[in-house]
C-alpha cells in the first residue's frame, strides 16, 4: 500500500535529528536575508517599469527582457555553477555569488541606455545563478528530513519577501529620488549582508550538523562524482522528472503576475508609480505568505502518507487557476484585486512539496545539483519566459488580454504533478533501497 512508503531516512539527516541547534537557526535566517536581498535586487525593476518606459521608449517586449534575462542566465548557468559549489565549498559560493549580483545592481543603477541595463541585468543573473540551489540545500543539509517541504517553502518564500521589499521600497525611493537611487539602495543592503554572512557561517562551525556523506564531500574537495553517475543521481526516476517539470511550469504564473502586476495597476487602475508599486508588492506579499503556509499543510497532510504532497501540489494548481481565471476576467474594482489575491496565495503553493520531492528522491551529496537541476527547469520554464513572453503578447492584444492567459499554466504543472503522483511510491521505495546498499 501506499501508505508504507516512508521517508528517506538513510543518511540525508543532519546529525541533530530531532534537535535543532540554535545556530542552525541563525544560518537559516541569514541564508535567506540573502534571498530577500537576492530577490530586491531582481524585483526592484519591476516597481520602476512604467518610469524607464517613459524614460527610453521601451516597449513592452523590451521592459519584459530586463525581467527576464535575469532567469534566463539563471537557467542556463544554474547547474554548471551548483556543481562547482558542490566540489569548491557552499559558504564561499554564496559569498561569491551575493557578491556579484549586488555589485551588478550597482552597475544598473549607473546604466545611460537599454542596453548597458540589460547588460547589467545579465551580471546580475549570473551572480544569482545558483545562489538559491545552494543555498536551500546548506539548509537542508543542517536539519531534519521531517521539516523539509517547510524549509523548502519557507527558503522559496523569500524570494517573495524580498520581491515585496524589492517592489515596495524601490517604487518609494523611486518616486522621491529617482529609479536609479532605487538600484543603488539594494545593492547597499546586499553588499552589507555579505559582510555579516562572511564572518558568521563557516564550513567548520556547519559539519557537525551536516549528514556524513556532505560533510566528507566538505573535507574532500577533490573527491569527483562521475558525469555518468550525477545525471543518474538527479534524473533516475520519472517522479523526480515531474517533480522538476510541474515546479517550473507553476512558476511561470506569479512571475509573469510580479512583474506586470505594478504596470498592470498603473494601466488600468490609474495608480502612480509608488502607489502601483506598493500594492503590487501587496499580491507578492500574499504569494509569500501561501507558499509558507501551503508548505506547511503539506507536511502535515503527508505526515504518514507521503504521496499527498503531490495530491497538494495538484490541488494548490488548480485553485490557482480557478481563481486567477476568473479574476482576469472581472471588471475593475476591489472585489476583482481580493480574487487576484486569493489566486496568488495558492499560486506558488507547490514550491514546497517540489522542493521536497527533489530532496527525497535524490542523494544529499548531490543536493546543490539537484536544487539546482530545479532552479534550471524553475527558470526555463517557468522565471525566464515568463516576464517577455507576456509583454509579447501584451504588445498584440493588450496587458489584461496577456494577464488572463497566464494562468493556463497552472494546468500543465498539474499535469505533471499527477503523472509524479502515480510514479512516487515505487520510485521512493527503489530510491530507499539504493541509499541503504550504499550505506552498506
Amino acid at each position: 500500500m501506499l501508505m508504507q512508503h516512508a521517508e528517506p531516512t538513510t543518511g540525508d539527516v543532519s546529525v541533530a535529528k530531532d534537535d535543532v541547534r540554535a545556530y542552525a537557526w541563525v544560518v537559516f535566517a541569514l541564508t535567506a536575508g540573502l534571498l530577500l536581498s537576492d530577490y530586491m535586487s531582481r524585483q526592484v525593476l519591476n516597481a520602476v517599469f512604467p518610469l524607464l518606459k517613459s524614460t527610453w521608449s521601451l516597449s513592452d517586449t523590451r521592459l519584459g527582457s530586463l525581467s527576464s534575462v535575469v532567469a534566463l542566465m539563471v537557467g542556463v548557468l544554474t547547474f554548471p555553477l551548483s556543481v562547482l559549489a558542490d566540489r569548491w565549498g557552499r559558504v564561499k559560493s554564496i559569498i561569491l555569488m551575493a557578491a556579484m549580483w549586488s555589485l551588478a545592481t550597482l552597475g544598473c543603477a549607473l546604466s545611460t541606455n537599454y542596453g548597458e541595463m540589460l547588460l547589467a541585468r545579465a551580471f546580475v543573473g549570473i551572480g544569482e545563478a545558483a545562489y538559491g540551489s545552494v543555498g536551500v540545500a546548506l539548509v537542508l543539509s543542517i536539519f531534519p528530513a521531517r521539516l523539509r517541504s517547510t524549509l523548502t517553502a519557507s527558503f522559496m518564500a523569500g524570494g517573495a519577501f524580498g520581491s515585496v521589499l524589492g517592489m515596495a521600497i524601490g517604487g518609494a525611493v523611486a518616486a522621491h529620488v529617482g529609479w536609479r537611487a532605487a538600484f543603488g539602495t539594494m545593492a547597499g543592503l546586499g553588499l552589507a549582508l555579505v559582510v555579516v554572512y562572511r564572518f558568521v557561517v563557516t564550513e567548520k562551525r556547519l559539519a557537525p550538523m551536516q549528514p556524513a556523506s556532505v560533510s566528507r564531500a566538505a573535507k574532500t574537495p577533490g573527491v569527483r562524482t562521475s558525469f555518468r553517475t550525477l545525471m543518474k543521481g538527479l534524473f533516475s526516476t520519472k517522479s523526480v522528472i515531474c517533480a522538476y517539470v510541474g515546479s517550473g511550469c507553476h512558476l511561470l504564473v506569479p512571475a509573469a503576475v510580479w512583474a506586470w502586476v505594478p504596470s498592470f495597476l498603473n494601466r488600468y487602475y490609474g495608480m502612480a508609480t509608488a502607489q502601483a508599486a506598493a500594492t503590487g508588492a501587496l499580491f507578492v506579499l500574499v504569494t509569500g505568505v501561501g507558499m509558507v503556509v501551503c508548505g506547511n499543510l503539506a507536511d502535515r497532510v503527508s505526515k504518514n502518507r507521503p504521496q499527498n504532497k503531490w495530491a497538494t501540489a495538484i490541488a494548490y494548481c488548480l485553485i490557482c487557476f480557478t481563481l486567477l481565471a476568473i479574476g482576469f476576467r472581472m471588471p475593475a474594482g476591489t472585489l476583482q484585486l481580493v480574487v487576484i489575491g486569493c489566486g496568488m496565495f495558492f499560486c506558488a503553493g507547490a514550491s514546497g512539496p517540489s522542493g521536497a520531492m527533489v530532496a527525497n528522491l535524490t542523494p544529499p551529496s548531490i543536493h546543490a545539483s539537484a536544487f539546482a537541476t530545479l532552479t534550471l527547469a524553475n527558470n526555463l520554464l517557468g522565471l525566464a519566459p515568463a516576464a517577455v513572453l507576456t509583454g509579447l503578447v501584451a504588445d498584440h492584444i493588450g496587458l489584461l488580454g496577456a494577464l488572463q492567459l497566464v494562468p493556463f499554466a497552472s494546468l500543465i504543472a498539474a499535469t505533471a504533478f499527477f503523472i509524479g503522483k502515480r510514479n512516487y511510491g515505487r520510485d521512493l521505495d527503489r530510491v530507499n533501497a539504493l541509499r541503504e546498499q550504499a550505506a552498506y
